[in-house]
């Protein structure tokens, strides 16, 4: 392998406003540093790019198409939900990989996404070690559900948490100047399978004085039926309306999820969607109140229009900080954001090692959440302030915003064979 090696990106899991920005951040250092990167080889839909030795030619695209992916948001060069199995399980997976990376001198593996892709990096980084192939590997944090250790927070959270928090501010305002004789409650639904952050942003809607009726339903607090209409009736009764932001994780105490479908995604995960509507549904049943409900969905993770600039400036650093590290040598770690101070918010980038990341998840704080179970403490906000700061808007034309569309150009495959996924 000669000293001048390529890189491999990829994107993985749920995409987000800013995932992009880190891709940004990547591919600019990297061709800042041509003695030691030749090209950057972005993976087609994931790790299964690699794995098809379908691998998307970055410098084909120009400067000024590289720089426009830190405004453009969803992943550029598609993204996939597959896991590695472990070396003994299937070590084909394995060798296919290194015969790719051989194939094309990759020798610098950045990995973009949550807590599955964390632990697919660490299985790469491993590769030197267990098969002898000498790479270097890298995680990028992407994750809107804000739930991996560690790192205080993670890119794609900060717009989600602004997009909703603005969102039920926003459904308030409209619910309260219907609530006299129309709808009384407005449900909206949010991402977060087993962590509360998004939901916990919904409180942000609301200032600490209370001036908005948000009643949260976090994954980590046990759903308690009763208490929680008793709670939409006190709201409704003192201010004429309520908003109820609930977590797609919320749980009965049996640990049943309220938006169970029965059945599963590629990582085995509980297939999730539905708790807006079966709480609605608890509210007219048994208090009457006319409601609307709404899921954010796509609509919470995609919205690049309204994205914090904290956010839109982590992602990047984040993506810069993993190359830099590669370049020094390091391997199997992930750059992390490090929180020096509150008030001003002064933050730095860190590191920390994948073996401490992969699969391990990042819960709410019970002193995050107030004693009722359900709003957000001066804690939370303290923590939540920060990361929806600032305003980081694409450029507009005729009224729409300009996001890039790369032009992907494929790498000319150099093996014989092919891997079916």
């Amino acid at each position: 392998m000669s000293e001048v090696r390529n890189a491999f990106y990829a994107q993985s899991g749920g995409v987000t406003a800013v995932i992009n920005a880190s891709a940004c951040g990547v591919i600019q250092t990297a061709r800042q540093n041509p003695d030691k990167i030749g090209n950057v080889f972005a993976g087609r839909n994931g790790i299964i790019g690699a794995l098809t030795e379908d691998l998307i030619d970055t410098s084909q695209e120009s400067d000024e198409a590289i720089a426009a992916l830190r405004h453009t948001p969803s992943g550029a060069f598609g993204s996939c939900r597959y896991k590695l199995k472990g070396l003994e399980e299937n070590k084909a997976e394995y060798e296919r990989l290194i015969e790719v990376f051989k194939a094309h001198n990759i020798g610098y593996f950045f990995y973009s996404g949550g807590g599955d892709s964390a632990d697919t990096c660490h299985k790469i980084s491993q590769l030197s070690e267990t098969m002898g192939y000498p790479i270097q590997a890298v995680h990028v944090p992407k994750t809107v559900d804000n739930d991996l250790p560690i790192t205080d927070n993670c890119p794609g959270f900060g717009s989600v948490a602004k997009y909703i928090a603005v969102s039920t501010r926003e459904a308030s305002f409209d619910v309260a100047s219907m609530s006299l004789t129309s709808t009384k409650v407005f449900v909206i639904e949010v991402m977060g399978r087993h962590a509360g952050w998004i939901a916990a942003a919904g409180g942000l809607a609301a200032s600490e004085d209370g001036d908005i009726p948000v009643v949260i339903l976090f994954p980590e607090i046990e759903f308690d039926k009763d208490k929680f209409l008793d709670r939409v009736k006190a709201n409704v009764e003192k201010f004429g309306y309520c908003s109820v932001v609930v977590s797609e994780g919320a749980k009965w105490p049996d640990g049943k999820f309220l938006a169970e479908q029965g059945t599963r995604d590629a990582f085995g995960h509980a297939q999730l969607g539905g708790a807006a509507p079966v709480v609605a549904n608890m509210v007219k049943d048994a208090l009457g109140y006319k409601y609307h409900w709404a899921v954010a969905d796509y609509l919470q993770r995609a919205a690049r229009h309204i994205a914090s600039k904290t956010d839109v400036d982590q992602a990047y650093a984040l993506g810069k900080a993993a190359v830099e590290f590669c370049l020094a040598g390091e391997n199997a770690i992930m750059p992390t954001i490090v929180r020096k101070s509150d008030q001003p918010y002064v933050w730095e980038v860190g590191k920390a090692s994948l073996s401490d990341v992969a699969n391990v998840e990042k819960f709410m704080p019970r002193d995050f959440i107030t004693e009722d179970g359900f709003g957000i403490t001066v804690a939370c906000r303290r923590y939540l302030a920060p990361l929806i700061q600032g305003e980081d808007y694409p450029p507009y034309e005729s009224g729409m915003p300009q996001y890039v569309r790369l032009k992907n150009i494929a790498v000319e495959k150099k093996l014989k064979t092919t891997f079916e996924i």
